[in-house]
């Protein structure tokens, strides 16, 4: 993907660094660009934009470990990984969560994941070569 992104999604952060990291190591999406308030991550489908949460609104919002699921949320966005398990290995290892009750879907298998800072997001795995 070059140019301007067709489809895409933010995420507002208390630690920019952190979420990068994350969503680079967890389901491989490369960095595009990079400022002190804003990272743009790509991966061939989509674009993920994630934005740090000004100071004085961030020392309000307390991040724990593990992660507290923000279930209110009426938004879940997934990435497609080759696969689950390695996926879960990466995330836990810095900090997220990936459940390990799986769904079954036409062509996929699916995950509930929690980031460090607790945005849920779905995992899917590929079943069949499409």
């Amino acid at each position: 993907m070059s140019g301007p992104a067709d489809a895409g999604l933010f995420i507002y952060a208390k630690d920019l660094t952190t979420i990068s990291t994350f969503y680079q190591s967890v389901v491989g999406m490369q960095l595009l660009h990079k400022t002190d308030d804003l990272v743009v991550l790509q991966s061939a489908s989509v674009q993920l934009l994630i934005h740090q949460i000004p100071a004085n609104i961030a020392t309000d919002i307390e991040i724990k470990s593990p992660p507290t699921w923000r279930e209110e949320s009426a938004l879940k966005f997934f990435f497609t990984v080759p696969s689950i398990a390695d996926a879960r290995a990466v995330a836990e290892s810095l900090g997220g969560e990936v459940t390990h009750e799986n769904w079954q879907g036409p062509g996929f298998i699916v995950c509930n994941a929690v980031d460090t800072e607790g945005n849920i997001f779905h995992l899917r795995e590929r079943t069949t070569t499409n």
